[in-house]
């Protein structure tokens, strides 16, 4: 399968860029705020990981909202090995090819595995530039990723369904020729 029949490929990809940024978090850096404006960089780096184990449990069989959104009691130098470990969870629970069509339930929706890959691909690819703005400014992300997770946050943000319980603050505008990421955080209600 290639990555538009199997959406584990691209949330790989999502994963090894955060694997990039993680390294380069410093304990001084954890109280930062960061573009998602209810997180400071250490809960952002919670949520990041939470959100992995929560599609690592998905594909074990789980709802997704048995699990904390959050993980919690990570250590200021272990971030990395947070993520190295989620990602081995996640690794091990989508292994089997029927999970991607298994229906999935997630915070949002119930729907196919492969669909709610695609979301989690969206948040891990949106939090890997969130993320970035704070440790790495101006580091070269994949921009393919977020090509690939624009239409997918389209469809599954709406711009009209935005306030309440939707975590998204409203479309900002951006200027033309605006790169992929800035498009997709744009989408997502950053500023940028």
């Amino acid at each position: 399968m290639d990555s538009t029949d199997d959406p584990r490929l691209l949330y790989q990809r999502a994963l090894d860029q955060l694997e990039k940024l993680f390294p380069v978090v410093t304990a001084e850096l954890l109280a930062s705020p960061t573009p998602c404006s209810e997180y400071d960089l250490r809960a952002l780096l919670g949520h990041t990981v939470g959100g992995i184990h929560r599609i690592a449990y998905v594909g074990e069989g789980g709802r997704a909202e048995e699990v904390p959104s959050s993980a919690e009691g990570i250590e200021d130098a272990e971030w990395a090995d947070a993520l190295m470990l989620a990602r081995a969870r996640f690794t091990a629970a989508w292994a089997d090819d029927s999970a991607l069509d298994r229906i999935a339930v997630v915070p949002w929706d119930e729907l196919p595995g492969r669909a709610a890959l695609d979301g989690y691909m969206v948040e891990a690819t949106a939090h890997s530039w969130d993320i970035a703005q704070v440790v790495a400014p101006g580091i070269a992300l994949d921009e393919g990723l977020a090509r690939a997770a624009l239409p997918l946050a389209r469809r599954f943000a709406p711009g009209e369904r935005r306030g309440g319980k939707a975590p998204f603050g409203p479309v900002q505008a951006v200027p033309p020729g605006a790169g992929a990421y800035t498009r997709l955080a744009a989408w997502l209600g950053r500023r940028t």
